[in-house]
C-alpha cells in the first residue's frame, strides 16, 4: 500500500496543479511512452513524493511505534513534520492545522473549521484500511485523523471513503456497484452528500476518462470551478470521486489506474496517491513496476527499502490491542 501510494504521488506530483492538457500529454507522451521518471518536478528530483505519503507514512509509523492507533501521537508527528519544515507541497488546512499544534492546541480542536474542505485527510487515510480491519473501528481512526486537520464533515466521509476502499481492494474479486455501495454505506453517517455521490458513480464509472471528467465538471462536483475547468481541485468529494473512479476503471492493472488519475489534471499527486494506495493494497509491491520504485525517496531519505521495513513492523501489531 505504501509503496502503491507513494509511487502514485511521485508521478502525480510532476504536473501538480497543472491544467488538464499539461496532465493529458505528460500521460500520453510520457507515461504511456515508456518514459517515466524521465521528467520530474520543477523542484525536486523524479522519486520526491509529497505530504500525501509523508503524512500516511507517519501515520503508519505512529501506529508501528505505539503499537496500535493513538491520535495524539499521530498529531505530535504530524505537527513535526510542519515544525521541522520537512513537509513537501502541503495545503493551507493542513499547514494552519500544524501551527495551532505547534502552538498548543489539543488535536482535537485544532483542525481547519468548515467550510473548508480540503483533502488533506483522506489522502492519508488509506492505511487504516489495512491496519484496523474491524470496520467500526476503522472509520473512527478515520475520523480523529481527519479531524486533527480537518473539521468539516466531509472531510470525515472521505477520509473512511478512503480506508474502506483499500480494505475492500483486498478482497479476491472487486464489482463495482457492490464495492461502491460498502463505501458508500460507510461515509453516510458522516455526511449525506458523499454517500450518494459515492452511490452515483456506479452511473457513470462506463464513462471513458474524458466524458468523466466532462461529467465532473458539468455536474458540479467541484464548486472551486465553475469559471472554467481546470482538472479536478484538492476540494474533497471530486478528488476523493476521481480517484475511486481511476481504481474501478482497472482494478487490477496500477498503471493503467495512474494514468486515468493523472490525466484529468489538477491535484493530480493526491489523486494518484489515493488511487494508487488502493491499487497498492490489491495488488502488492509486484503490480509495482520496479525500475520506478526504486526510486522514491522524501530528500534522499525514507526510501522503498525504508517504507517496506515499516510496513513490516506495523503488520505485526494488526488484530492488537494497544499496549499489549
Amino acid at each position: 500500500l505504501l509503496l502503491g501510494q507513494a509511487l502514485g504521488d511521485a508521478i502525480g506530483f510532476v504536473v501538480e496543479a497543472e491544467p488538464p492538457d499539461v496532465a493529458r500529454e505528460y500521460v500520453k507522451e510520457w507515461l504511456r511512452n515508456g518514459r517515466a521518471g524521465e521528467r520530474s518536478h520543477p523542484q525536486f528530483p523524479f522519486g520526491q513524493y509529497s505530504d500525501d505519503t509523508q503524512l500516511a507514512r507517519d501515520l503508519v509509523r505512529s501506529f508501528a511505534e505505539c503499537g496500535g492507533w493513538i491520535p495524539a501521537d499521530y498529531a505530535m508527528r504530524l505537527a513535526e513534520l510542519f515544525g521541522q519544515r520537512r513537509d513537501v507541497g502541503a495545503g493551507p488546512g493542513t499547514r494552519s492545522a500544524a501551527q495551532r499544534l505547534l502552538s498548543g492546541v489539543p488535536w482535537q480542536e485544532s483542525g481547519t473549521a468548515a467550510p473548508y474542505a480540503g483533502n488533506g485527510s483522506a489522502m492519508r487515510a488509506g492505511p487504516l484500511g489495512i491496519l484496523i480491519p474491524e470496520p467500526s473501528a476503522m472509520c473512527q481512526a478515520a475520523r480523529e485523523q481527519s479531524r486533527i486537520t480537518h473539521l468539516d464533515p466531509r472531510c470525515a466521509a472521505g477520509s473512511i471513503a478512503v480506508a474502506r476502499a483499500v480494505a475492500l481492494a483486498t478482497f479476491p474479486t472487486i464489482e463495482p456497484g457492490p464495492f461502491l455501495n460498502d463505501v458508500s454505506q460507510c461515509v453516510a453517517s458522516e455526511d449525506a452528500m458523499m454517500a450518494l455521490r459515492i452511490a452515483d458513480l456506479t452511473e457513470w464509472l462506463s464513462l471513458d476518462p474524458v466524458h468523466a471528467a466532462e461529467h465532473v465538471h458539468r455536474a458540479g462536483f467541484d464548486a472551486s470551478q465553475r469559471e472554467g475547468w481546470q482538472g479536478i481541485s484538492a476540494f474533497v468529494i471530486p478528488s476523493v470521486l476521481w480517484s475511486l473512479y481511476a481504481f474501478l476503471r482497472s482494478p487490477d492493472d496500477y498503471w493503467e489506474t495512474i494514468c486515468t488519475a493523472v490525466a484529468v489534471g489538477g491535484d493530480t499527486d493526491t489523486m494518484a496517491a489515493i488511487s494508487g494506495a488502493i491499487s497498492g493494497a490489491r495488488l502488492g509491491r509486484v503490480g509495482l513496476p520496479s525500475h520506478l520504485v526504486e526510486r522514491l525517496n522524501d530528500r534522499g531519505d525514507w526510501n522503498a527499502l525504508a517504507l517496506i521495513d515499516l510496513a513490516h513492523r506495523a503488520a505485526s501489531f494488526i488484530n492488537r490491542p494497544v499496549g499489549d
